[in-house]
């Protein structure tokens, strides 16, 4: 009996010590990212994050790009809010700071017709190739909302982007 008790606490203090090592020490973690065959030749692949802008509201951060028999035809960024909360003005470019300071604008890519008021979308063509794997980014929102993605998201993206 006295075996059994022994086994069955050092099991215990074993999966107690996997659990703390799991939530107080750095691990790897897997990107919410997705590729689809929208045509012959032709994909799409996704990374989704869900984020909170510096008022709490939380946002669809999707990041994706376009190839086309292995040529990529767009990189774009889409911010989705929940309804309600955020209208976009349209046509409008995202503002971009970077952490040194330098600031980009991508283009609107709903300049003529939104698929809703809360959905904004970007050309990120021409800014993904300046992201450094170092680098976070803010992003200028409506309504004095800004929205920061952290380098880690960055890293993920330029991996995705191909550039």
């Amino acid at each position: 009996m006295l075996y059994f008790w022994q086994k069955l606490t050092s099991t215990l203090v074993i999966i107690f010590i996997c659990l703390l090592g799991l939530c107080f020490f750095p691990h790897e973690t897997f990107a919410l990212t997705r590729q689809i065959e929208e045509a012959p030749q032709q994909f799409l692949t996704q990374s989704r994050h869900t984020l909170r802008d510096n008022q709490g509201n939380s946002w669809q951060v999707v990041f994706f790009q376009r190839k086309k028999n292995g040529e990529v035809k767009t990189v774009d960024l889409r911010l989705v809010a929940f309804p309600d909360v955020v209208t976009f003005k349209h046509p409008q470019p995202l503002k971009i700071t970077f952490n040194q300071g330098k600031i980009l604008f991508a283009e609107d890519k709903f300049a003529e017709q939104s698929p809703a008021p809360n959905v904004g979308e970007y050309d990120f063509m021409p800014i993904i190739s300046q992201l450094s794997p170092t680098d976070y980014i803010e992003l200028s929102l409506p309504d004095d909302l800004s929205l920061t993605i952290p380098a880690a998201i960055i890293v993920e993206w330029r991996s995705l982007s191909d550039l």
